[in-house]
């Protein structure tokens, strides 16, 4: 019996998990110590299959952890994932808070799209279909940087945004939320967006919605925060104006982190719903 179970389990783990060889390049720098004069040196990592005949659709994907923790370290499985299933992944660090303010992480995400966009051919990416993505306060920073070409405006490039894949994303009206918190000043995310009510206004995307969008799709728990509940409803309201069917899929009985950690299972239906819009997104 016990031999039987150890088969099953081998059975869905292959299952799960393409046998299609892939190469992993880890801490590449594509942000050096001093840009702009005062952003931190910042690494990715990149996921991609051996062999390919064509360029193939690109993941960028952006972690969560408040806006202070978090490292692409710990998502690994995401880009093997993606990558046997013929999607080169590149999973960034950007920096953090208490150090750095959400207008830096914003620079260093579109600073990190550049370079993929840049570089990411010679590892079989296509850089005209790059898709960013996150989940939590990465889904923030993907949907900011999707919306907003200040960020790209202010290094001097062409946003090279095709898509996003919003996963359970925090932070989407961040301009209401920290008014009805009435946090105390310095304290919880405000050191990360600060004191000053325009900031938190100019890094929410619900205010930036507008027709040239690229595409998006949105992922979120049922039981996730009241926040993320409450502010994605606020956004789609406004997100409907321009695209009155939008790709929004909720998952009735998942919390906040097991919207990622689901990503670990292949055949799942998040895992699928965000490879096929990664694979129609041009």
């Amino acid at each position: 019996m016990r031999h039987f179970v150890l088969l099953v389990l081998s059975v869905l783990i292959l299952g799960s998990c393409s046998l299609r060889g892939i190469t992993v390049s880890e801490n590449i720098t594509f942000m050096e110590e001093g840009f702009l004069g005062k952003l931190p040196e910042k690494q990715l990592n990149i996921f991609y299959p051996r062999k390919s005949n064509e360029l193939l659709p690109v993941l960028v994907f952006v972690h969560g952890g408040s806006w202070r923790s978090g490292s692409k370290e710990r998502y690994g499985f995401l880009g093997r994932r993606m990558a046997r299933r013929e999607i080169v992944t590149v999973i960034i660090d950007y920096p953090l808070s208490p150090d750095f303010k959400i207008h830096s992480m914003g620079l260093a995400v579109a600073k990190a799209l550049d370079w993929v966009s840049g570089n990411i051919a010679d590892y079989g990416g296509d850089p005209d279909r790059i898709v960013v993505s996150g989940h939590s306060a990465g889904g923030h920073l993907a949907s900011l940087v999707a919306v907003r070409d200040v960020y790209f405006d202010s290094l001097g490039v062409e946003s090279p945004v095709a898509g996003a894949a919003l996963i359970d994303a925090a932070g989407l009206d961040m301009y209401h939320y920290l008014r009805e918190k009435n946090d105390a000043p310095g304290t919880s995310h405000l050191r990360t967006f600060t004191d000053d009510p325009e900031v938190w206004k100019a890094t929410s995307p619900i205010y930036f919605l507008h027709e040239d969008m690229p595409p998006m799709i949105f992922l979120m728990g049922g039981k996730t925060y009241e926040s993320i509940l409450e502010g994605t409803d606020r956004f789609m309201e406004v997100y409907r104006r321009f695209d009155p069917e939008p790709d929004f899929r909720i998952q009735k009985n998942k919390r906040h982190v097991p919207m990622i950690v689901q990503f670990l299972y292949t055949p799942g239906r998040a895992f699928r719903w965000v490879r096929d819009f990664v694979k129609n997104t041009r």
